[in-house]
């Protein structure tokens, strides 16, 4: 009974944590020790979009989020059927910012 204890992890879950960020964009780069998620809220007829929440991980455990995301998309639609996916609308990857040049 004790060497379950020692297994468990107890999560705390704040409540302005648990309200949650609307996000409906993400941006993900990264370099070779770690991954950058931006989350992003992006308003119709807005130019402007902020970043609402930034999530680093390292290489592994990106790649442990892919393979759990992976596996709730498959077991949300056996339940709720495929996800269709919509054209993505266009949206100006530079947010107003300077434009790269090669």
């Amino acid at each position: 009974m004790e060497e379950n204890n020692q297994n468990q992890l107890n999560i705390e879950l704040p409540e302005e944590i648990a309200e949650g960020i609307y996000s409906n964009l993400a941006i993900i780069t990264h370099s070779n020790a770690e991954f950058v998620i931006d989350f992003i809220r992006v308003m119709p007829g807005v130019p402007k979009a902020k970043v609402k929440s930034r999530v680093v991980l390292t290489p592994q455990h990106a790649k442990r989020l892919l393979g759990a995301l992976a596996d709730n998309v498959r077991k949300y639609e056996e339940v709720n059927g495929k996800i269709k996916l919509e054209d993505a609308p266009t949206i100006p990857m530079n947010f107003g910012g300077p434009t790269a040049q090669a």
